[in-house]
């Protein structure tokens, strides 16, 4: 990428911090909290979410790289408590699961 990242995503990616399960809990009781594939740029979605693209969000969600939270999903992250990333695009929360990756050779 050899453009300047939006302002948009320069503010969202300053915003995105990392947090515990036990933190997202709130959002999940309350219906406002999104996960985001790993394989996915939180940031890219997240700036899809406040631009309201309905487009790209649709598509998203359709191929499950987007969904709510329910409650087999919530099960397991409670369970394995693994580190996961968040951003707030009120009013949801948006949250990802990181994905380690292999280093380039």
């Amino acid at each position: 990428m050899t453009e300047q990242p939006s302002t948009l995503y320069a503010k969202l990616l300053g915003e995105t911090a990392a947090i515990t399960w036990q933190e997202l809990q709130p959002f999940f009781a309350r219906g406002a909290l999104l996960l985001v594939d790993g394989a996915q740029d939180l940031i890219e979605v997240a700036q899809a979410v406040a631009q309201n693209d309905q487009e790209k969000v649709a598509a998203w969600l359709a191929a499950g790289i987007l969904s709510k939270a329910d409650d087999s999903r919530a099960e397991d992250l409670l369970t394995r408590d693994p580190e996961l990333w968040a951003v707030v695009v009120a009013p949801w929360v948006l949250a990802q699961e990181r994905i380690e990756r292999a280093p380039l050779h």
